[in-house]
């Protein structure tokens, strides 16, 4: 493996759900720190990498969350079974059967998804998804094994899938858990390496914010904090070359996602025309996607203050939101070429442009 792809692999196999990212913003900070003249913090816990260029303005904003969806013990039963809670979205059937750690003070714990056993339910049942209320995990308990005392289980716990980055048998192709949204963060990081080599005539903030998945609060503290002329929002794309889809854009070999919308912020047009002009200038493929529903940090930073031009960008990435997720590595690298040479074009007359009368 590269460095890129082992910092892939650091990133996401690191424990960091929402509210619970110390070891992931651990992870970000030790490939920040060779990188940046700066390592800040927020209150929440959102880690910031400030590198210098040949002016201090404008501020420029790379963002990217650093918080995986996972779970919260909510309940341990006189069984010894955990009753849990999602921290971010989940899909009842997605999670079923999955193997889990809980992250106790005494170390990671072992357990797996269950419910019902599928032979005892009724044929309506079997045609439902099954709600993560009726689920829970099995960590080996039993009668005269408390749990809490034997492995440190308690209420409050945070609980993360268990599955190890993994190059596959095509190895232009990663597996991990939490690409969404560590790709995000590695993006961070490769840009601020690339352009050690490089100038850039801004002063760049590339940060790991805290609990995306759960209302994008850190997005809000940290550009509160950086106060950004733009924001680059880093996030990952969801690819559509998946049975059950035809003639989409958004699949393995196209390049950056660049979104026209939303459900929380319509990005800066003349930032995505810029992003578009530069691709086609140095012959990067990208392609325009759209999200009708939810939202990313953009939400929240672009209308700080007085209003911030932001703009998603991320690779097409399969199956978020779930133990295993895809990445093609020549979309990430692409993603990179093209936010790389953005950032050196981001200078104070750019950068007014954008919200010019």
């Amino acid at each position: 493996m590269d460095f890129t792809a082992e910092m892939l692999r650091d990133l996401t196999n690191a424990y960091g759900t929402s509210g619970h990212e110390e070891a992931a913003t651990e992870v970000m900070a030790n490939y920040l720190k060779d990188v940046v003249d700066d390592i800040q913090y927020d209150r929440l816990g959102s880690v910031i990498g400030v590198k210098k260029g040949a002016s201090s303005e404008p501020r420029v904003l790379i963002d990217s969350h650093i918080d995986e969806v996972g779970f919260m013990v909510k309940e341990i039963t006189k069984e010894g079974f955990i009753k849990f809670l999602p921290l971010g979205g989940w899909w009842g059937h997605v999670a079923l059967g999955q193997r889990m750690q809980v992250i106790t003070k005494k170390g990671p714990v072992l357990g797996v998804v269950g419910s019902k056993p599928p032979h005892m339910l009724k044929a309506e049942e079997r045609k439902k998804v099954m709600d993560i209320a009726d689920m829970f995990i099995d960590v080996g308990g039993m009668a005269k094994y408390d749990i809490t005392k034997k492995l440190g289980v308690e209420v409050g716990n945070p609980i993360v899938p268990d599955s190890e980055f993994t190059v596959m048998n095509n190895n232009q192709v990663y597996m991990a858990k939490a690409f969404d949204n560590r790709v995000a963060c590695a993006l961070a990081i490769d840009t601020l390496r690339k352009l050690q080599r490089s100038k850039h005539p801004n002063t760049i903030f590339a940060s790991g914010s805290v609990q995306e998945e759960v209302g994008l609060r850190g997005a809000a503290t940290v550009a509160h904090m950086t106060n950004p002329d733009v924001a680059i929002c880093i996030d990952v794309g969801i690819a559509l070359d998946v049975p059950g889809y035809t003639d989409r854009v958004e699949k393995f070999g196209s390049g950056a996602a660049l979104l026209i919308y939303d459900g929380g912020m319509i990005p800066n047009t003349r930032l995505r025309e810029l992003f578009m002009d530069t691709a086609r200038k140095h012959k990067l493929p990208f392609h325009l996607s759209y999200m009708e529903r939810g939202s990313g940090d953009g939400a929240r930073i672009h209308i700080t203050r007085e209003g911030v031009p932001s703009i998603y960008i991320g690779p097409p990435t399969r199956y978020i939101h779930s133990h295993n997720s895809l990445l093609y590595r020549k979309d990430y690298d692409n993603t990179l070429k093209l936010i790389v040479e953005v950032v050196k074009r981001l200078d104070k007359k750019t950068v007014a442009s954008l919200t010019a009368r």
